[in-house]
């Protein structure tokens, strides 16, 4: 139902999230992270499903855990420089348009005939790296 009067509606801030995250992972401090099919956090890779999230802000060691034992800090809401795959470079002709995860650190022009996630949007390209957000 719309409303009828003013409601005091909460706010949270979203650029930093304590994300659960998935068992058996390893997600390194300035790592790019994912969520998986289930919803938890992971380190980048190349593969389809994934939901890109941002950067890590130190590492999670969750590799004898089960899902959500730990949380990861997550920055979100801003562009971050990922490596450019070699073979597969990010141009000037994706700006503004998606790129495609390849790993944690590591994001390509392509899918990769369709194994590959969307990472972002790209924002800038520089000698040393892509810029996403």
């Amino acid at each position: 139902m719309p409303l009828s009067q003013d409601r005091n509606t909460h706010q949270q801030a979203a650029e930093l999230l304590a994300i659960p995250v998935a068992s058996a992972s390893v997600i390194h401090g300035g790592a790019l992270v994912v969520l998986n099919a289930t919803g938890f956090a992971a380190a980048g890779s190349a593969a389809t499903g994934l939901i890109y999230v941002g950067r890590a802000e130190q590492s999670a060691d969750n590799s004898a855990g089960a899902d959500g034992d730990i949380t990861v800090t997550v920055r979100r809401k801003t562009a971050f420089k990922w490596k450019n795959q070699a073979g597969d470079l990010v141009t000037q002709a994706q700006l503004l348009k998606p790129c495609y995860i390849v790993d944690d650190e590591t994001v390509a022009a392509t899918d990769a005939t369709g194994t590959r996630s969307v990472a972002g949007v790209v924002v800038g390209i520089d000698s040393d790296g892509v810029w996403v957000e």
